[in-house]
């Protein structure tokens, strides 16, 4: 008995009180999964709507009353939209090529000015971060006139350039605003350890903080790539090859004169939407971690 008094009165933890399960507590609880489950319904029936829109028959579209599944699967949309007059492969293509050269030139040109702004004693830093923020936020629209001026005059109109550059203007401002923030929670005596050890501070960069600032780099990244993967305003504008268009310019001319191929444009949004939600998927435990942590304490 006399111990227990002495581990009681040193500060040993006493064992947790039962929680109580009052009216009030389960009605947040409730609310709180009646909001839940609202929210999740609002974003998956777009999705699972398009899905069965992709595999209904042609004699099943907007028909009344509203059929919820389809009475059989066709696959005749999906058929229709790899077999058009235009080669959807090829817009396939070149969103790849054009949102992955975005995503790697920004990422690249943003990593050295985030650093550079994090750790270097730049003069005025708090206003260049100031006007990096005012750039995240600029509308587009505002430049198209003016950027279609200047790449039909330095010809890169119909090019893959023609979208990688202003892509990569919009997106670095938002690299170096995340970056920036991630670089400047890693404690500065691993870099510094590291250069007296040696390393210059390139090689400081590479070898101690980019390993260290992997959820950062890829929720950026992944947010830049399905920017540029959706754009549609400067795809419209400055490209009009078919051959050289991306997918959301492409699923944009489906329609006729006098009717919507719904279940091609529903097919073809299902194609475009997987490698998103793959990458969403695969990338998901870095990107929480580059949401929410985006630090590293020490």
């Amino acid at each position: 008995m006399a111990m227990v008094a002495g581990q009681r009165a040193g500060g040993a933890q006493m064992p947790p009180t039962r929680r109580r399960y009052n009216g009030a507590w389960i009605a947040r609880r409730t609310l709180l999964w009646v909001l839940n489950l609202f929210f999740l319904f609002f974003f998956l029936f777009p999705l699972y709507w398009q899905t069965v829109t992709s595999f209904r028959p042609e004699n099943e579209l907007g028909t009344t009353p509203i059929q919820w599944f389809p009475t059989h699967f066709d696959l005749s949309h999906y058929y229709n939209v790899f077999n058009g007059p235009v080669s959807f492969a090829q817009n396939i293509l070149n969103s790849v090529i054009v949102s992955t050269a975005a995503t790697l030139l920004s990422l690249l040109i943003g990593t050295f000015s985030a650093y550079a702004l994090a750790r270097l004693p730049l003069p005025a830093k708090r206003t260049i971060l100031v006007l990096v923020i005012v750039m995240v936020t600029f509308p587009g629209i505002a430049l198209v006139a003016a950027l279609f001026i200047f790449l039909r005059d330095a010809h890169l109109t119909n090019t893959y350039w023609a979208l990688i550059l202003p892509y990569c203007a919009f997106s670095l401002p938002f690299a170096i605003w995340v970056l920036t923030s991630f670089f400047r929670d890693i404690p500065p005596e691993l870099s510094e350890q590291a250069e007296v050890d040696g390393c210059t501070p390139l090689q400081s960069l590479i070898r101690v903080i980019l390993p260290l600032s992997m959820p950062a780099l890829v929720t950026a990244g992944l947010l830049i790539f399905i920017g540029a993967w959706n754009e549609f305003l400067f795809a419209y504008t400055f490209i009009d090859q078919p051959s050289m268009q991306t997918v959301p310019v492409s699923i944009y001319y489906f329609g006729g004169l006098h009717n919507l191929p719904w279940g091609e444009i529903s097919a073809a949004a299902e194609v475009v939407s997987l490698p998103i939600i793959a990458l969403v998927l695969i990338f998901q435990r870095g990107i929480v971690q580059g949401l929410t942590a985006g630090s590293l304490k020490g």
